[in-house]
């Protein structure tokens, strides 16, 4: 029941008004303004990144031009010489070269097959997957020095564990010299590597599945859907995010080997050992710095191409699947 007052039409007791329409002449309620002093918060970490991080890779670019030797005031610059000598003659860098993509690739296809497999038998949370979880991620808190010399020892092939336990058992056909195997000795490091790593990788693999909704394979399971056509159809394309970052730290983990080769195979490694960061480690012992920093760049951007495309192939094989 309404009253008109005043030409005014009033809503009788117990019901609600309209909301007022707001004026078209009325101005927005301007947003908060931020205190500017919060803008100094970030101010000593963007200092210390500035001056570790952006400066010295300037300088890098500077000294991949010139000649400096790392101690004399004085140095030419030689233009673009140091790259063409690292691609054109150089045979110490191009097997460093070859030896990294070797082991980048034999590491992140194990690695990630390896703690993918680990994440899918240890994706509940009972008591013995907690309890295995945490026996594969205890590598990871170790040393890279100390699991150079727990595996040296097992690699040695007089005394070493793994040709003891090879003789007890009667496989001795199987014992080798394993380092000591020019052929070889990359791909036993690989395994260290992926022994290393493999239950840091598992643990973000955990996350990514125990985050798919059951109900999915449950649906999947009443339709006839197999194990291999549930994994594909569902559990890959959910754990695509997480391969992507597995697949990208695993990469930048294999070109930064320093310490596991160093470790392994001592300083100077030998060159069926010898990868891109001990190439350039022993470039700036031999006091040529402006050549290491020319390799340093060409590292740098090698990681970040093969990461490029890494994640292209990926996002391709997501669409595929």
């Amino acid at each position: 029941m309404s009253v008109n007052i005043g030409g005014k039409s009033s809503i009788a007791k117990g019901k609600k008004s309209p909301p007022t329409p707001p004026a078209r002449n009325g101005r927005r309620r301007s947003p908060t303004r931020v205190n500017p002093a919060l803008y100094l918060f970030p101010l000593p970490a963007v200092v210390i990144i500035m001056f570790f991080l952006v400066l010295p890779t300037l300088q890098a670019f500077q000294y991949a031009l010139t000649d400096w030797n790392g101690f004399s005031a004085a140095f030419n610059y030689v233009g673009l010489d140091n790259f063409v000598r690292a691609f054109t003659n150089d045979s110490l860098f191009a097997n460093a070269m070859a030896n990294n993509l070797k082991f980048m690739l034999v590491v992140v296809i194990a690695q990630t097959a390896f703690s993918l497999m680990l994440g899918l038998l240890l994706t509940k949370n009972s008591r013995s997957s907690v309890a295995l979880r945490a026996i594969f991620f205890f590598p990871t808190i170790l040393s890279s020095v100390s699991v150079a010399f727990i595996w040296k020892f097992i690699y040695d092939p007089n005394f070493g564990l793994a040709n003891s336990v090879l003789g007890a058992i009667g496989l001795q056909g199987l014992q080798g010299s394993y380092l000591g195997d020019n052929a070889q000795a990359l791909y036993w490091v690989a395994v260290t590597q992926v022994w290393f790593h493999a239950g840091q990788m598992m643990v973000v693999y955990v996350a990514g599945l125990q985050a798919i909704p059951k109900e999915l394979y449950e649906a999947a399971e009443m339709d006839g859907a197999g194990k291999w056509e549930r994994f594909k159809t569902i559990t890959w394309p959910f754990v695509a995010p997480a391969t992507a970052i597995v697949v990208a730290y695993t990469t930048i983990q294999s070109f930064k080997a320093f310490d596991l080769i160093l470790g392994i195979a001592g300083n100077p490694p030998k060159q069926s050992l010898d990868i891109l960061s001990t190439r350039i480690y022993s470039t700036f012992a031999n006091s040529d710095f402006g050549y290491a920093a020319a390799q340093s760049i060409i590292f740098m951007a090698m990681i970040a191409f093969v990461t490029w495309l890494q994640r292209r192939l990926l996002r391709l094989t997501q669409k595929e699947a």
